[in-house]
């Protein structure tokens, strides 16, 4: 099986299930046997929409890479930054940037989501798989949020809220080598500062009011998201240590 992240390395496909729709009867916990504890996978609701499972079928069915689907969500997550900050570089075309931002960090969610289940489906295993889980997710993470920093006017504070963001991430990767379960918890991981963000870019799209004002709510924006990140960060290290300390 291709080493994705803990969501992933949890499931198993059964053999011969390459097109078609996955559903949550084909993605079954390993346990200890498969060397992954099945609450040491990210919940993920989309994960058993039958349209997902649909998607990922087809993506099956047509041998597609996951390594290029993360590639591909890295590039929205990119683009979404540029999206954001270009709502200042070009103020007439605020409302439809805002909007596409909105729409880009979607797709890296969905790429994000589907790379895993492609891996799985397909049976692919490669030494880089973790790099190419971990690396897209933190180059998105920090486009991002920096292009909301270049939007909101300060590009320090984006850069604050990047770091604060990856902080929840290295705690979560530091606890699992460590020997603890993978810890996904809030109140600011990943799929809650996606969904704020991508509040926002609707919101910019659609208010009333001119774009200056969803400039300055961007920036109420990114300090919820350095803040709180950095509470999910502190909760999962106090997490990490209570289960590495009842074991020891």
């Amino acid at each position: 099986m291709r080493e994705r992240d803990a969501r992933d390395r949890a499931a198993h496909v059964p053999a011969g299930r390459s097109h078609g729709m996955l559903t949550p009867m084909d993605i079954q916990p390993l346990g200890a046997a498969g060397g992954v504890a099945p609450g040491d996978r990210r919940p993920i609701a989309a994960r058993d929409l039958p349209v997902t499972g649909r998607l990922a079928g087809w993506l099956i069915a047509r041998r597609a890479s996951p390594d290029a689907i993360s590639a591909g969500g890295m590039a929205c997550g990119v683009l979404a930054g540029l999206a954001f900050a270009g709502t200042v570089w070009w103020p007439d075309a605020a409302r439809p940037l805002w909007l596409l931002g909105a729409l880009l960090v979607q797709l890296r969610l969905l790429a994000n989501l589907l790379d895993g289940m492609v891996a799985v489906g397909r049976g692919v295993a490669s030494p880089l798989g973790e790099l190419w889980n971990e690396v897209p997710d933190r180059v998105s993470d920090t486009a991002v949020l920096l292009g909301l920093g270049v939007a909101a006017g300060s590009p320090a504070l984006g850069a604050v809220a990047a770091l604060a963001a990856m902080a929840t991430a290295y705690v979560r990767a530091v606890g699992k080598a460590a020997g603890a379960p993978s810890d996904f918890r809030g109140p600011m991981a990943k799929q809650h500062r996606m969904a704020l963000v991508t509040a926002l870019g609707v919101w910019g799209a659609v208010a009333p009011w001119s774009w200056q004002a969803s400039l300055r709510l961007a920036f109420w924006t990114l300090v919820a998201i350095a803040a709180l990140s950095l509470l999910t960060a502190i909760r999962r290290l106090a997490g990490t240590v209570g289960h590495l300390g009842g074991r020891a």
